[in-house]
């Protein structure tokens, strides 16, 4: 049976709630609505959505405390595509940073708000399924690193904490879900950032340099993250889940072999 995109509407302005999924389906979408992040909660508890339309500016719970809430729990990995009413650069600096794949100001047109679920969506599944080993709530080991899946952050061998911003969050975490694979900038860009590229002006090889630097790893001769010359970037080493802290020894042991 032919799978139908679940589209999940969080909008408080019933108008915008009734144009939208009234479009979407009529496109061939299947689309459920809610009015707050209440009704939200609720509907994700009871069913499974491809995707979330969120609304910023809402009363209660606003876009950006949702979307935070979505990327730290079992929805975590369902694509977030924000709607905000204003133009100001940094909500969408913000809603990008909490992990949101896309945004749309206010007011859009349904035409395009279709346009962007789309992209999202082949976005979201342009790379083979991969085991997800960067599961929220675990500690993923790879050479002398771990990644707190829950904090996000590195912790080194010795116990130190280090933070990381949203790109680079997600630029690792892809990287984790992919290792020892060559990944081309296009598919980092598009998995990682969407269009927070062009918002930026960033190249991916930036956001490289700069992981490379929290990871300490010798730009020059990297052990960590290498460059495929004429393809892209690999992240050399084998990565290694750590239920627990007093396990990681035994990780470093493991993510050393081979």
């Amino acid at each position: 049976m032919e799978h139908i995109d679940h589209v999940l509407v969080v909008d408080d302005d019933r108008d915008i709630r009734e144009m939208v999924s009234g479009y979407l389906r009529k496109n061939g979408l299947r689309v459920s609505l809610a009015a707050d992040g209440r009704q939200m909660r609720a509907f994700l508890d009871a069913d499974r959505v491809d995707l979330v339309v969120l609304d910023i500016m809402m009363p209660g719970d606003d876009g950006l405390v949702l979307c935070r809430e979505l990327r730290v729990g079992r929805h975590r990995t369902t694509p977030v595509l924000m709607l905000t009413a204003r133009s100001d650069e940094t909500d969408r600096i913000v809603g990008l940073e909490m992990g949101a794949d896309d945004y749309l100001v206010k007011p859009f047109s349904a035409r395009e708000l279709l346009a962007r679920i789309k992209a999202v969506l082949r976005r979201t599944r342009m790379l083979p399924p991969n085991l997800q080993v960067t599961e929220a709530g675990r500690l993923v080991a790879f050479g002398d690193w771990r990644l707190d899946t829950t904090a996000r952050h590195l912790i080194d061998a010795a116990g130190t904490v280090v933070p990381l911003s949203g790109a680079e969050y997600r630029l690792l975490r892809v990287l984790l879900d992919h290792p020892q694979r060559v990944l081309s900038r296009d598919q980092l860009l598009n998995l990682t950032q969407g269009r927070e590229a062009e918002l930026f002006d960033r190249s991916i090889d930036l956001l490289v340099s700069r992981l490379r630097q929290r990871l300490r790893d010798d730009a020059r001769e990297p052990a960590y993250i290498k460059t495929v010359r004429s393809e892209g970037y690999v992240l050399a080493m084998p990565v290694v889940i750590a239920q627990a802290r007093d396990e990681w020894p035994g990780v470093i042991a493991q993510g050393r072999e081979g």
